[in-house]
């Protein structure tokens, strides 16, 4: 071997090292993670049909994570969380008239977004606090309850078809989007899942003490939420629940003038572990104060159920059914006059509404892959007063992966 061996060799590995990503701070760690998922939807709402290829949706969509957290002292943590989704297609964008939406948060297709980036300290004995773009208290509460397997596939959120319109006999320049059906009157999602997006907050959480846990926090515009969580095992069941309370004033998100909304949910979910049968129900309440348009409270209704089965040794298989009531939440939108100036818009809740989704579907676990892949239908019907509408129903196909 020649005498520049050594030295071309040691070069190659500076080069190398210089190229690939590395810790600036090499006293906190750095985990890098995330997953992909994509989705074929085939749709039809009683007057245009159509098949689009997209992505789940933000909270869902493909993203990575970067992670990572350094010891202080024996009983006292330092950590950070940046969560970036990669937007092909947003989900709840993308209506009859626009196959491929922009991201929630970045407002264009195909584009990057950051969905969490927050700082923590965190202490074993006293709990955490959380500051930056992170969850409210009660963001998702009800949905990280379900450990099914089934939850990529199925929610209490009108993820597939939140921007589409609603066909029906309606008034001149009024409308109404299916996400809209069991409205959170601008206060994150619907039907269920309010308050349910990342927020500017200060979030604290307990410790957990025999299954119970608690979490509060507070965000821009006065935008509180708190919650207390129960998990445990009980012979052969898993045991979950929740109960949360959140308002805001904030007019953005759907406030009164000088007033506020006002969010209260509940679940549980239960799985007998033996068997594989889980069952979740929930329950939301939305409210406002004052009303000068009287408008009606809104309560919306969520069950499903499934067995997860053991059939091939790749991984589990979860049939499932859900449905959904929610009494008293259409949002109607009039049209001030202006085309595509939501400026001079007015909104109202109708009184009597009432809006059912239906659907079931089957979940494949692939163990070795750290994926998921599905099939489901899924049945949109809104009843209004003294309107007829059709309905809209959906069957589709997605995977999800980890990395």
């Amino acid at each position: 071997m020649g005498g520049n061996c050594c030295a071309d060799l040691e070069e190659r590995i500076a080069e190398l090292e210089s190229s690939v990503a590395h810790k600036g701070n090499r006293r906190l760690s750095l985990k890098i993670s995330g997953w992909v998922s994509e989705q074929v939807m085939y749709w039809d709402d009683g007057v245009e049909s159509n098949v689009y290829v997209q992505s789940l949706g933000t909270a869902f969509a493909s993203n990575f994570n970067f992670t990572g957290k350094a010891q202080i002292t024996k009983d006292l943590s330092a950590g950070y969380v940046l969560h970036v989704e990669a937007i092909t297609s947003d989900t709840y964008t993308t209506s009859q008239d626009r196959p491929t939406g922009g991201g929630v948060f970045s407002g264009v297709p195909n584009s990057l977004q950051v969905l969490y980036s927050y700082w923590y300290l965190q202490s074993e004995t006293y709990g955490r606090v959380s500051v930056g773009q992170l969850s409210p208290a009660d963001d998702s509460a009800v949905v990280a309850l379900d450990s099914s397997g089934t939850l990529p596939a199925a929610y209490w959120v009108a993820y597939d078809v939140f921007g589409f319109k609603v066909r029906g006999n309606f008034a001149p320049n009024d409308s109404l989007v299916w996400g809209n059906a069991g409205s959170c009157r601008g206060y994150g999602g619907g039907p269920g899942d309010c308050n349910g997006v990342p927020l500017n907050i200060v979030r604290y959480d307990t410790p957990t003490l025999h299954g119970f846990s608690a979490s509060v926090s507070w965000g821009d515009d006065d935008n509180a939420a708190v919650a207390g969580r129960y998990i445990n095992t009980h012979g052969d069941f898993t045991l979950k629940g929740v109960v949360t309370y959140s308002e805001t004033t904030n007019s953005a998100k759907g406030a009164p003038p000088q007033g506020n909304l006002k969010y209260t949910q509940a679940s549980i979910y239960t799985q007998h572990n033996p068997s594989g049968w889980f069952a979740q129900g929930a329950w939301g309440r939305l409210d406002q104060s004052p009303n000068p348009q009287d408008n009606p409270v809104t309560n919306t209704w969520y069950f499903k159920s499934g067995v997860r089965l053991g059939l091939t040794s790749i991984g589990k298989t979860i049939p499932y059914g859900e449905v959904l009531k929610s009494y008293d939440g259409a949002l109607l939108i009039n049209d001030g006059g202006t085309p595509l100036n939501p400026a001079d818009d007015t909104a109202r809740v109708l009184k009597g509404s009432e809006t059912t989704f239906w659907g079931f579907g089957v979940v494949q676990e692939i163990d070795a892959a750290a994926m998921s892949v599905w099939l489901r239908y899924r049945d949109h019907e809104v009843d209004l007063p003294g309107i007829e509408t059709k309905g809209l129903s959906t069957v589709v196909f997605g995977a999800f992966i980890n990395f």
